[in-house]
């Protein structure tokens, strides 16, 4: 944005927003745009873009969903604040499930907004990080203290989410480069840690609780 002048403000935010939804995205971006203190740098569509985008442009903070195609919003908040501190993240994110939030915060996100409230209430949580708080959806944050921690390992994690779609052992396992009797081992500890029946509602369950 510019000052009265015609000149950018020196304490203009650059905001990076990862949004899939072309839709959404422009929405954020024009709202955003009206902010007297803010500016967007870069949109994306894809969780595998980002570390790149925030490269090139620099921003002050990184605003992403999780359900991203590429890579999950998740992931790349990791990978983006090893390749770019300088740069907070907020997850912004229409799945508000407890395991989310704490996988965000392991991730090293400074802060975890459901998609239902007005943009003045982003534009605040933005300056609100960038001014050295944690800012979290009070609802979901009482409902991650409940919830408890995750309970599943990484690998139990990764045969679940490898079989979501129906596929064999023998293909998890090729997958993975894991023999298959190690790999039927992780799903029966994923079964027995979530008190389901079997692989498909492990898999669902985990899903729901955003273990996955």
């Amino acid at each position: 944005m510019t000052d009265p002048g015609g000149e950018q403000a020196d304490t203009c935010v650059k905001v990076l927003l990862a949004e899939d939804q072309g839709m959404m995205r422009g929405a954020l971006a024009l709202l955003l745009n009206l902010e007297d203190d803010m500016e967007v740098v870069a949109q994306v569509s894809a969780g595998d873009e980002i570390v790149r985008a925030a490269l090139e442009a620099r921003p002050d903070i990184a605003l992403l969903d999780i359900e991203l195609p590429g890579r999950s919003g998740l992931d790349a908040a990791a990978e983006l604040r090893e390749a770019l501190p300088s740069c907070e993240v907020l997850i912004v994110t229409t799945f508000g499930r407890p395991g989310y939030l704490r996988r965000a915060m392991e991730a090293g996100a400074s802060g975890f907004l459901v998609k239902d409230g007005p943009v003045e209430e982003l534009a605040a949580a933005i300056r609100r990080v960038l001014a050295g708080e944690r800012v979290i959806d009070p609802g979901l944050a009482a409902a991650a203290l409940s919830a408890g921690p995750n309970p599943l390992t990484q690998r139990e994690r990764d045969v679940l989410t490898a079989s979501v779609d129906g596929a064999t052992v023998a293909d998890i396992a090729g997958k993975l480069h894991l023999s298959q009797a190690t790999v039927r081992n992780y799903l029966s500890g994923a079964i027995g840690k979530t008190g389901t029946r079997n692989r498909m509602e492990a898999a669902r369950t985990a899903r729901q609780n955003g273990w996955l």
